[in-house]
């Protein structure tokens, strides 16, 4: 599955015509690294491969997983929409950028201090890395993400929100239950979603930023 969502990446990305919209063709690469990635977890704790092998597996799933996406989704959305509308939009685009640094700075924190364990239960990997004030950091990584998304000016980016929404509810359903996990699904799902956008993206004017300063340096005015 992996290898078949990094090919819808390289596929999304091949067919970009704006600049802007980039860091979310880039999107399903990174969810196809993420299931590659985890598959060498997998053997890791299966004892397939080295202990050094397994613990840089552990640790690179978790960075894109914590770290990375709370971080990645909200500016890739920014930079999808640009230039953004004066007033609510603005507004917006801020809240969710800053929150999306903010929890990836925890986490990230929480990365740099502590070990990231790994456990086979059942038909998926329960993940462990002892996050301080984990409800709340989680909150704020659905709300960055999701958040994002489901509020774009743009629809098929909306459905692309609601389409992770509702997979990460059953997803989180059915990890508690240790049956196999859907993630998979979900990100193949979203990764098509992310394909159709950038194709249909194709009749706008190519090209570079709109503003020279673009979209972060204009977010911090």
């Amino acid at each position: 599955m992996g290898s078949a969502i990094t090919a819808i990446g390289i596929a999304s990305v091949a067919s970009v015509r704006r600049i802007n919209d980039l860091p979310m063709a880039m999107l399903p690469v990174l969810l196809g690294a993420h299931q590659l990635v985890e598959a060498v977890v997998w053997k890791g704790e299966r004892g397939a491969v080295s202990a050094g092998t397994a613990e840089i597996a552990r640790e690179t799933w978790a960075f894109i997983a914590f770290p990375l996406l709370p971080a990645f989704v909200p500016l890739a959305a920014v930079a999808a929409q640009w230039p953004l509308r004066r007033g609510r939009e603005r507004v917006r685009a801020r809240f969710f950028v800053l929150l999306g640094l903010v929890v990836a700075g925890a986490l990230g924190h929480a990365l740099a201090s502590r070990p990231v364990n790994a456990e086979i239960c059942g038909n998926t990997v329960r993940y462990s890395v002892g996050i301080p004030g984990a409800p709340w950091v989680i909150a704020g990584y659905l709300v960055a993400t999701l958040g994002s998304l489901l509020l774009a000016r743009d629809r098929l980016l909306r459905f692309l929100g609601l389409v992770c929404a509702v997979g990460a509810a059953v997803t989180m359903r059915l990890w508690f239950h240790s049956f196999a996990s859907t993630w998979c699904a979900v990100a193949a799902v979203a990764s098509v979603i992310v394909l159709w956008w950038v194709r249909s993206r194709r009749d706008l004017p190519a090209g570079a930023w709109r503003h020279r300063s673009g979209p972060v340096s204009e977010l911090a005015r």
